[in-house]
């Protein structure tokens, strides 16, 4: 019934973090966002086109790093509604192996005077801090001692928000964000030319504490580790962004949305746009996953945002292969209920080397959620675009 961490004597308390988890937002002292609530962008789909089935030929690699220079790190700045609209466009795989390929646009009243969110401001703790590693190639570093935490116990793991988090078949992450929708990385499912072989059957794993079977641990007793409940995936839907480019440029779109056959009873997780790190409370992310060096276990970890483009959220939060695809929110203050709340923001993605001014930086690496990638991911979820702007 406890968070367990390999070193918590020398640690944080475990009252004290129940105290930073659990506290009601509303208790949570923080300044109020500097920039007004973002337009969503209302998106047209096009008539799906047939495409040929896939080859399911692809090997899932759950240890993603790529490489970026500035030009790479400024990209989405000066990007064109065209190109930004054709890399929106959207494949969707059927559980029978067929698939199609959705063109998007922007609706025609928004189309001339659209213009991309502007680029959020580069925080100054990200260079002092990535210089002292400049040597040390990792992937997926665990950034000095091991921040990170076993949840444990039906009270934890049935509890929102660490009962949002859930497994894939693939052996990555994902968090639940609506009744029957999974949010994932696109690169547990596709490579980026092809569907990996788990893609072709591929399901999402609900934890199910030992004792919700009647075999309660005795005190004492060394605790089980949770049991998995697997679901079938109807459908699945990666953005043609992930797809076309080379690996650096489709890192930017690496997530991807499962459509469960049936409707889950977990509560889940609303999504939002990214907001710049300082209007996050604390400017603190969070996210929970099944990180492989912990095999049966649910590992949460929090800490600051470093760094951040358009695109990407640059930060220092520790990982490991199997993390992928684990659903990155922050507290986000929502204008409607006029209080901070859980959100998703984004989708961790895997581990990056940032050069810039010939400076070697290394980063683990969360897709941000734009206006333009809410609003198609929104559209996966509800279907239309009415529903979308009440998110």
């Amino acid at each position: 019934m406890t968070l367990d961490h390999p070193s918590m004597s020398s640690r944080l308390p475990c009252a004290l973090l129940l105290v930073c988890l659990l506290l009601p937002l509303s208790r949570v002292s923080c300044a109020l966002p500097h920039q007004p609530a973002p337009h969503i962008p209302s998106l047209v789909a096009h008539e799906p086109l047939p495409l040929s089935r896939s080859r399911f030929s692809a090997q899932a690699h759950l240890d993603f790093t790529t490489h970026c220079n500035a030009s790479c790190f400024h990209r989405g700045e000066g990007e064109g509604r065209e190109k930004l609209t054709e890399q929106l466009a959207f494949e969707t795989l059927y559980a029978d192996g067929s698939r199609t390929l959705t063109a998007v646009d922007l609706d025609e009243d928004e189309a001339s005077d659209w213009r991309d969110e502007p680029a959020v401001p580069v925080l100054a703790t990200g260079r002092s801090r990535a210089s002292a590693r400049r040597h040390r190639r990792q992937k997926r570093q665990i950034y000095g001692a091991d921040g990170r935490f076993n949840i444990r116990g039906d009270h934890f793991l049935l509890d929102y928000p660490f009962s949002t988090a859930v497994r894939i078949s693939t052996g990555c992450t994902g968090v639940l964000v609506s009744q029957r929708h999974v949010l994932t990385a696109a690169h547990c499912v596709h490579d980026g030319k092809d569907y990996v072989k788990g893609a072709r059957k591929l399901r999402v794993g609900f934890l199910i504490p030992p004792s919700s079977l009647g075999n309660a641990t005795l005190l004492g007793t060394p605790a089980k580790k949770p049991l998995v409940r697997w679901v079938r995936v109807r459908r699945t839907r990666v953005p043609k962004g992930w797809i076309q480019g080379p690996q650096e440029v489709s890192m930017d779109f690496d997530y991807a949305l499962l459509e469960l056959r049936w409707p889950h009873r977990r509560p889940f997780m609303r999504m939002a746009v990214a907001p710049s790190a300082r209007d996050l409370a604390g400017k603190r992310i969070h996210f929970s996953g099944f990180d492989s060096d912990r095999p049966g276990e649910l590992v949460y970890r929090f800490c600051p945002v470093e760094d951040e483009s358009n695109d990407l959220i640059y930060q220092h939060c520790d990982a490991r292969p199997g993390a992928s695809g684990s659903g990155v929110y922050g507290r986000v203050w929502d204008d409607g209920l006029e209080r901070w709340e859980r959100k998703v923001i984004g989708v961790f993605s895997g581990h990056q080397w940032l050069e810039i001014d010939g400076e070697n930086r290394d980063y683990n690496v969360a897709v941000r959620f734009t206006p333009l990638k809410f609003a198609q991911i929104c559209y996966w979820v509800h279907g239309n675009q009415v529903d979308c702007s009440k998110d």
